[in-house]
């Protein structure tokens, strides 16, 4: 990992005033996808996002803080007992995630995550269901044999299918973006070749997925992708911590004076959660992330062969904005 990427950890070179007005035009623009659309389940297509704080009810905040949060965020504060009642705190909190997320993410903070030194949890969910804009017929889909990375094989079922996309051949992967009902938004697909996978997934920063998502052409593609669920909840600490972002984890070092004035808070941990399926009508997926601050077979026919029968690596990306809204990699479709 390059130094520019660990001191930029992070880190926006847009002043304040123009860079929280543009996380709202973002937030905008990516809860009006959809609109119009089916989602993978028959109804309505869904991109949600919904941001919430939740604070002890004795602590002060900066008002211009507050503003911020209302503005442009749509983050209402809501007042929680986390002194005396840190638990009942906790299970509010998970309940709100909850109903933001379809109910796909249930247990955000797990105990003990909330002490009676909570002083503010910062919570932001998204919850995405959508229709492909090609369906998977479901009477092609097979069972088959997904390779490893050790070598070793797992039988799955795999969806197939001959479609027209935008697809391109890179010199170590294949990838192609299959787009949803409402097209500006798609999953793209990258399949490391044999040996390749670290190689691929570490050179994919902010930079090459665009590079690579730029270089995609309509072409045909002969398309094997396994269906698959994914869930996973880490804590995200050690991570930012080997990312260069280790000041705001220090107690009387982290600077959230802009949000009470005082250095008395800091990150005591992040959670994050997450759930996605893909099947052959279309996607669900749901992230959630809580911030914690305390005081103190068929004939072969011809095209690019995107073959996902060994791991690879997906990002469901929002073409007009470039944002990505989930990432992750399949190593094991057989395992949730």
């Amino acid at each position: 990992m390059s130094c520019l990427k660990v001191i930029a950890v992070l880190h926006y070179t847009l002043p304040p005033a123009q860079l929280h007005p543009a996380f709202n035009a973002l937030d905008q623009a990516l809860t009006s996808r959809g609109q119009g659309f089916l989602g993978g389940d028959g109804g309505p297509m869904k991109v949600d996002i919904a941001n919430a704080v939740w604070a002890e009810q004795t602590y002060t905040f900066e008002a211009d803080f507050l503003d911020t949060l209302a503005e442009d965020y749509g983050a209402g504060v809501n007042l929680l007992d986390f002194i005396n009642a840190p638990d009942p705190s906790r299970l509010t909190i998970n309940a709100w995630v909850a109903g933001q997320t379809d109910n796909k993410i249930q247990d955000l903070l797990p105990p003990g995550s909330i002490l009676d030194s909570t002083r503010l949890v910062l919570t932001d969910a998204v919850y995405f269901n959508a229709a492909w804009n090609t369906p998977f017929d479901p009477t092609k889909t097979q069972d088959g044999l997904f390779t490893h990375l050790d070598g070793s094989t797992v039988t799955v079922s795999f969806m197939n299918a001959q479609l027209l996309l935008p697809a391109m051949q890179g010199t170590n992967f294949v990838a192609a973006s299959l787009p949803c009902a409402d097209t500006r938004l798609s999953l793209v697909v990258v399949v490391p070749n044999a040996g390749q996978f670290s190689q691929v997934e570490s050179s994919l920063d902010a930079t090459a997925l665009a590079t690579l998502v730029a270089g995609l052409t309509s072409q045909p593609v002969i398309l094997t992708l396994p269906r698959f669920t994914v869930e996973t909840g880490t804590s995200l600490v050690t991570l930012l911590q080997s990312l260069g972002m280790t000041s705001a984890f220090i107690p009387g070092t982290a600077d959230f004076s802009g949000m009470d004035g005082a250095y008395d808070l800091y990150i005591s941990d992040i959670f994050h959660d997450a759930f996605i399926e893909v099947a052959e009508n279309g996607i669900e997926a749901a992230a959630a992330t809580a911030v914690v601050l305390s005081s103190g077979a068929a004939p072969t026919p011809t095209g690019l062969l995107v073959d996902a029968t060994r791991p690879f690596i997906y990002f469901l990306y929002d073409q007009p904005t470039g944002a990505i809204l989930f990432m992750g990699r399949v190593q094991d479709p057989s395992q949730n």
